[in-house]
């Protein structure tokens, strides 16, 4: 971990403070898949005692990105291709329902909404900001849950947004291309405001499966 750059905690909000640094650093790739958090050393990178750095790292365990192995330690969760896919079965479940109800009625506000993201996507790929592309991909995506207005179709989304995050850092390494991932995205953005209903749902689903082949032929690699 000698690379992890950390800020001192403030006095307010210690705990998050130190959980939403630690997944940065995660979905960043500073610490990578398999590596073993030490709290004696992150207490003294983030100038805290151990127990708020126990704390945050709980609540990472708890959200997927961390994992806890008895006598041990504490690790950066390592996804199998079997976890990537399973996530993305997911998405596409979720994402298809959000799109058989945005597309009743809501085509042009979820055409505008998913603007911003598609933009951001843009300027990332011309800087050659692969991050940044990555970051804009997921607003994409929770964008266009959003739009279905679905409260339970945008919480299932939210548990898996920080896993999809670990799988975002490796599949962008597939695409040698940045503008190619931003193009999947202008079009589809384009179905959705403009293609027959079928075409839009199977549009979902072949973006999705195409970011499972993706990092399954890199895995295979």
């Amino acid at each position: 971990m000698s690379d992890l750059e950390v800020t001192p905690a403030p006095r307010r909000s210690t705990v998050e403070h130190i959980a939403a640094e630690l997944r940065a650093a995660v979905i960043a790739g500073t610490l990578p898949p398999g590596t073993q958090l030490g709290e004696a050393d992150l207490a003294h990178r983030f100038e805290v005692s151990r127990g708020p750095l126990r704390e945050a790292m709980q609540r990472l365990v708890s959200e997927g990105i961390l994992v806890a192995i008895a006598n041990r330690g504490v690790f950066v969760t390592e996804l199998t291709t079997e976890d990537m896919a399973d996530i993305y079965r997911a998405r596409a479940a979720i994402e298809r329902g959000a799109a058989e109800v945005l597309l009743d009625g809501h085509r042009r506000q979820a055409h505008s909404a998913l603007g911003p993201p598609v933009r951001e996507m843009k300027a990332a790929a011309r800087a050659g900001d692969g991050p940044g592309v990555s970051d804009a991909d997921q607003a994409f995506h929770e964008a266009l849950v959003a739009c279905s207005g679905s409260p339970r179709l945008i919480r299932a989304m939210s548990t898996l947004i920080v896993e999809t995050r670990l799988c975002l850092g490796e599949l962008r390494t597939t695409y040698p291309d940045l503008r190619t991932q931003v193009r999947e995205h202008e079009d589809l953005r384009r179905a959705i405001r403009d293609a027959p209903r079928e075409q839009v749902l199977d549009h979902v689903r072949a973006h999705l499966e195409d970011a499972v082949d993706r990092l399954t032929a890199k895995r295979a690699g």
